[in-house]
């Protein structure tokens, strides 16, 4: 009898009792529904948006950060003539770049809303949204590769020790500062 009553009662429970809920629910509201507010500042603003981080967890410290961490590193003021150019060139590449990223992905967007999209449209959007991003993470990731040329092996270490990516030397006793680490661009 009790069984009856458990089938009965589960039974009338609507079928969205049981439902999950989509990773994505509350994302229907967003202006470009394939990026966050977030994601639309980054790729504005020529963030790092983790696109080198490869570079960065190997070894290729990049320039922002270098520049930031210029006197724990004991950057010369050469390095730093040096780093800048590279800092400023990465960061207008990366915010023209990024501009265009946004462009289309409203433009993809604004196909699937309007309910015109097609195979075709998609095609060609997907595919100029995919190299336009692959140009954007080659813009920071040839910025780090350029860094490592100016810095020293040593600056390198400690730079490292500095973004938490290595521990500190114990014949050094190096100190991490309680900055080091928080940065700017999650590469």
């Amino acid at each position: 009898m009790l069984v009856r009553v458990a089938l009965a009662a589960a039974l009338l429970l609507p079928a969205s009792a049981f439902a999950e809920l989509s990773p994505y629910a509350g994302q229907q509201a967003r202006a470009i529904k394939a990026l966050s507010d977030a994601d639309i500042e980054g790729l504005l603003q020529g963030r790092g948006m983790e696109l080198a981080k490869p570079a960065e967890l190997n070894g290729y410290p990049g320039p922002s950060h270098s520049l930031d961490l210029a006197q724990d590193l004991g950057l010369t003021p050469e390095q730093i003539a040096a780093l800048k150019p590279i800092q400023q060139r990465m960061a207008i590449d990366a915010k023209a770049l990024g501009a265009q990223v946004v462009e289309k992905e409203r433009a993809l967007d604004r196909l699937f809303a309007d309910r015109s999209i097609n195979v075709q449209k998609l095609q060609s959007l997907n595919l100029e949204i995919g190299e336009l991003r692959g140009r954007l993470r080659t813009v920071h990731l040839v910025a780090h590769i350029e860094t490592v040329s100016i810095l020293t092996p040593d600056q390198i270490k400690r730079y490292d020790v500095l973004r938490g990516y290595a521990e500190p030397s114990a014949a050094t006793h190096e100190a991490r500062p309680a900055s080091a680490g928080r940065g700017h661009g999650k590469h």
